[in-house]
């Protein structure tokens, strides 16, 4: 925990004056009490006094002067709070090594169906939209709350040859800001592309952010190959960076490259996990690998715990305003019903 108004903890020290106050009371009170004869006759008749329980009201009053002094502090927690996130973009390697059955039943279907798990794990609060991308890039659904329609788009994939990763990261930003007027010529054949003002003065002027800073969308990158054509991934992820978009990367597949074939013809795939990691990092994203379809499922079930639920520092006061507040009423509480007065 951490104080944004650190001085004034300092106002901590109020807490054992008070303590020594309270003990100096106790004294003076008990050393000006009337002595009597006998002071057993006295106690038999005024019967069992309160004991221990005429300590708990100050001892509680104690505790919620020294919760409100830390609230006065500003105090700053690393806490688990629902994502402010209301977009997310599924940018789908759609290339023709897809069809390869080292992830059963093959890498397209695998990472189909954990896709629609994937979204069907998330709020009905958050928009998704998706991206293929092969040698070309297209916006199969655009951002919707329709959970229906992202699962059809998901099923309609047609595989192409080619990778073009850096083209669906750019597809992928276009479709989250399209009055940004993001230049979308460098990705060839880009198919339903988010419209974009014809005259560059018609766009936002743009000012770049910190990287990671924007809490209200985010692009999951599934890929199983590297860039064979299209614009390099890593000014497409710098790109995403100056937007404060996050690219979270799954890489699916072969890690160490190996010739697959099928329907009479071959060709060799890499995963490209250093590119991948790349573009995660320099987005304060992760890059997960999944070699096998149950790897796949766990890796979609653990962006989906992060995207719902985000880990970040925030402040606290207002509970330990509320803790202090509930402190004194019980103080004033207990003294009312044991002795009939506020201490």
């Amino acid at each position: 925990m951490s104080f944004q108004w650190l001085e004034l903890l300092w106002l901590l020290l109020l807490v054992p004056a008070l303590v020594a106050l309270y003990f100096w009371l106790l004294h003076r009170r008990k050393k000006n009490t009337v002595r009597f004869a006998s002071v057993a006759l006295v106690k038999q008749a005024m019967g069992k006094g309160p004991g221990w329980r005429r300590h708990v009201p100050p001892l509680l009053l104690l505790m919620a002067v020294a919760v409100l002094l830390l609230a006065s502090a500003r105090p700053m927690a690393v806490l688990k709070l629902p994502s402010q996130q209301e977009t997310i973009i599924l940018a789908m390697d759609v290339s023709g090594s897809m069809r390869a059955a080292d992830v059963q039943p093959n890498r397209l279907v695998a990472s189909q169906e954990a896709a629609k798990a994937f979204v069907a794990g998330l709020p009905r609060s958050v928009r998704i939209g998706v991206v293929s991308f092969a040698g070309t890039a297209a916006v199969v659904q655009a951002p919707t709350f329709s959970r229906e329609d992202v699962v059809a788009a998901i099923d309609r994939f047609q595989l192409q040859r080619g990778t073009a990763i850096g083209s669906g990261i750019v597809l992928s930003l276009a479709t989250l800001f399209p009055e940004d007027g993001i230049d979308l010529s460098q990705i060839t054949g880009a198919r339903n592309m988010p419209p974009s003002p014809g005259d560059k003065k018609l766009a936002k002027e743009f000012k770049p952010v910190e990287p990671g800073s924007y809490n209200s969308a985010a692009v999951i990158l599934l890929t199983d190959g590297q860039r064979t054509t299209g614009p390099d991934p890593m000014e497409a992820a710098k790109m995403a960076a100056e937007r404060g978009v996050r690219i979270y990367t799954v890489g699916v597949g072969t890690k160490n490259g190996e010739i697959i074939g099928f329907e009479g013809w071959s060709m060799r795939v890499r995963l490209d996990e250093d590119t991948l990691k790349a573009i995660a990092a320099f987005t304060r994203a992760n890059y997960f690998y999944a070699g096998t379809a149950e790897d796949l499922k766990q890796v979609y079930q653990g962006l989906s715990s992060r995207l719902v639920v985000e880990t970040k520092e925030t402040e606290v006061t207002a509970l330990f305003a509320a803790a202090g507040a509930l402190l004194a009423v019980l103080a004033a509480g207990l003294s009312v019903w044991w002795f009939g007065r506020v201490m």
